[in-house]
């Protein structure tokens, strides 16, 4: 795309140059676009944020892109008093995508996260197997967690995508946006976007329990509220998956309790104890050869030990140790388990795991020792 195919479009034509720049990024396997007024449009490839074209945006360009992006005819109408919106949007034959319109020096940037046609497995995504195990389960709370960009939403379409195929349920999503489109098969599958279907989680999460689901899917539990509902959707005897911006198991246990005053914490231990099934954490880490990415996870399924360490704040520590114990009865590992066989598969770098890792000096002390061993002979507690 040349730089004047973009400066000079209006209208209709504009549309058409942008879509085609966006086409472009996406062949490339760009996860992320930034339009931004002043800016060029830049991609996201293979982690790193590079300049897609050459010639800036126009406030009026920005503008006119943001317009075409809103699908409701409404929310057009008062863009000019739009700070902060979310939206999905599609192009045939690319895929979809999930839109944050913002405000920045009084002009309007768009951050678009591309959104894959296809709902991925959990091969697909480099789950370990046990998420199959987890996805099965008829009650409880199931989180995923990490930060912004690490592919929290692919593991929940993956986690809906198995249950679709192998189960006869009812699924009720809460989404802002909807982003991966799932069609029914064998699962009956309802797709609600806040704003548009339900006014917010929290009118949309009382209203779920009336609509006799199996699985509730929560975008995100967001405050003291939602977290409370999501606890008793599934202290009613349902399957409850929502995702926490924490970096692991331990410290997601953690930031729930914490949302809650002082006095109601022991309460919050005690029921996250009874209903936590199972943590799923994720990092994404640049694979060795620089041919994109590659997911890390950490897998913490509860057990009565662990349980135990969540009502015990002075036990929460504990908990990393039984992961990595847990890896062969449970199916579970921990961050750094998950690091030392991406090394050891040459996927990714040594001094990119160590940097990764929650425990660098562990790690690397670990890794040593199982490279004095010549690769084999490997104690199962480190692998």
């Amino acid at each position: 795309m040349s730089t004047t195919e973009v400066a000079g479009e209006r209208g209709g034509d504009l549309r058409d140059a942008v879509e085609n720049i966006i086409k472009a990024a996406v062949a490339r396997g760009a996860s992320d676009l930034h339009i931004k007024s002043g800016d060029v449009f830049r991609a996201r490839i293979n982690g790193a944020l590079i300049p897609f074209t050459k010639q800036r945006l126009t406030p009026d360009q920005t503008r006119a892109i943001a317009s075409f992006l809103i699908p409701h005819e409404r929310d057009r109408g008062r863009l000019d008093d739009l700070t902060d919106y979310d939206c999905s949007w599609g192009l045939a034959g690319v895929g979809r995508f999930r839109v944050n319109i913002l405000r920045q020096r009084g002009s309007f940037m768009i951050v678009m996260r591309v959104i894959p046609i296809e709902i991925p497995t959990f091969e697909m995504l480099g789950l370990p197997p046990v998420l199959a195990d987890v996805a099965a389960l008829e009650r409880g709370l199931v989180l995923v967690t990490g930060v912004t960009g690490s592919g929290k939403s692919s593991t929940q379409a993956a986690m809906i995508g198995y249950m679709n195929q192998n189960m006869r349920r009812h699924v009720v999503t809460l989404e802002n946006p909807i982003e991966f489109l799932h069609r029914d098969i064998n699962c009956s599958i309802t797709q609600r976007e806040i704003g548009v279907d339900t006014d917010d989680f929290r009118h949309g999460l009382r209203a779920a329990l009336r609509q006799d689901p199996d699985v509730i899917l929560i975008g995100e539990m967001r405050d003291t509220e939602s977290i409370d509902i999501a606890l008793k959707s599934a202290e009613t005897g349902h399957l409850v998956i929502s995702t926490v911006h924490t970096r692991d198991a331990a410290s997601t246990i953690s930031r729930l309790v914490a949302v809650f005053p002082p006095e109601e914490q022991g309460i919050v231990r005690l029921r996250l104890a009874e209903q936590l099934q199972a943590v799923v954490s994720q990092r994404l880490l640049p694979r060795k050869d620089g041919k994109g990415r590659v997911l890390a996870a950490e897998v913490m399924v509860v057990t009565g030990t662990i349980r135990d360490c969540i009502v015990d704040p002075s036990r929460l520590e504990e908990i990393r140790e039984h992961i990595a114990e847990g890896r062969v009865t449970y199916g579970m590992q921990t961050f750094d388990q998950c690091l030392m066989e991406l090394v050891q598969k040459e996927e990714v770098e040594y001094e990119v795991a160590k940097a990764a890792a929650t425990n660098p000096g562990d790690f690397e002390l670990k890794m040593n020792m199982l490279s004095t061993r010549g690769g084999t002979g490997m104690s199962q507690s480190y692998f």
